[in-house]
């Protein structure tokens, strides 16, 4: 048996490619509202899922970065993280972008 450091601990895979494309973006959307501030979903698509990306910034804003952590032809790594909302705007009060906001 392994033990997660806290940083595993902390990181939840979700691989799209096996789910149907007609409800991806609902899975998607249900397991980052199940997300816990400080949480990540690691997230493996077939391809670099941009109009997903721009309707998870529409919906939850500040509150999630994005991290790529590979893309290829066939497969894109995005770690998505969800963060406490009061740490995205202290970021942004003092000019330290997140990134998400475009």
């Amino acid at each position: 048996m392994s033990i997660d450091t806290p940083l595993e601990a902390n990181i939840h895979s979700f691989d799209a490619r096996g789910v149907a494309r007609r409800f991806r973006h609902a899975a998607i959307f249900g397991a980052l509202d199940a997300l816990h501030p400080g949480e990540t979903m690691r997230f493996f698509n077939d391809h670099n899922p941009l109009p997903l990306l721009a309707q998870l910034r529409d919906r939850f804003g500040d509150n999630l970065t994005f991290n790529y952590r590979q893309t290829h032809p066939d497969l894109t790594v995005i770690d998505i993280s969800l963060v406490d909302s009061s740490k995205a705007r202290d970021k942004h009060a003092h000019g330290d972008c997140c990134g998400s906001c475009g």
